[in-house]
């Protein structure tokens, strides 16, 4: 890299359905971005704002659709009806088998590793994810410990009460411990 070229900062690609919920889709994007990693905020369809799974409404960056360039990470948020407008989108899952064939970071928390299984990809994969899906989605994969479990390109955690610990690592994945660290301290986080 020449010195007059400016450093590029990693990028991530939160997706924004639909019933997402709004907890795993706001913490991750304020704490990716206060690590200084530039996140776009893509909803499946539409341009409206995005009505979350407890009535809270995103106002996503732009569409799926018109997403363009390459991404760090790829980010799936849970919430039940999010997750099912997940499985439903053959785009979502030609995005998922993208990655997975190019070793791509995928990050799944709550109910979202059920997206995973639907479009079949990250097969036998340790993971974790909500209590309430464990049963359907360890038939793909093999259960973790943990609130948060990392398997090579692939990062999953429990639900909306894991989503910092899910979103720090995501972070300490793109810039590092010392950075996820820095952002962690002054969060207050208990314990």
């Amino acid at each position: 890299m020449r010195e007059d070229e400016p450093i590029r900062l990693p990028r991530a690609l939160m997706l924004v359905p639909e019933g997402a919920e709004e907890m795993e889709v706001t913490i991750v994007v304020d704490v990716l971005r206060r690590g200084g990693v530039d996140v776009v905020m893509a909803c499946l369809n539409g341009g409206e704002p995005v009505r979350c799974s407890r009535g809270v409404h995103i106002s996503p960056d732009t569409r799926f659709v018109d997403i363009e360039g390459d991404f760090d990470v790829v980010v799936l948020p849970g919430g039940a009806e999010g997750v099912r407008r997940l499985c439903a989108s053959a785009d979502v899952g030609e995005l998922l088998r993208r990655r997975e064939a190019k070793g791509e970071l995928v990050a799944a928390i709550c109910a979202a590793p059920l997206a995973l299984r639907h479009h079949k990809v990250f097969a036998d994969r340790t993971m974790t994810c909500h209590p309430s899906v464990e049963s359907r989605v360890m038939e793909h994969g093999r259960r973790g410990e943990g609130a948060v479990v990392v398997d090579g390109n692939l990062i999953t955690s429990r639900g909306p009460g894991t989503t910092f610990a899910f979103a720090l690592a995501i972070l300490a994945r793109l810039r590092g411990e010392g950075i996820a660290h820095d952002v962690e301290k002054p969060l207050m986080l208990a314990g």
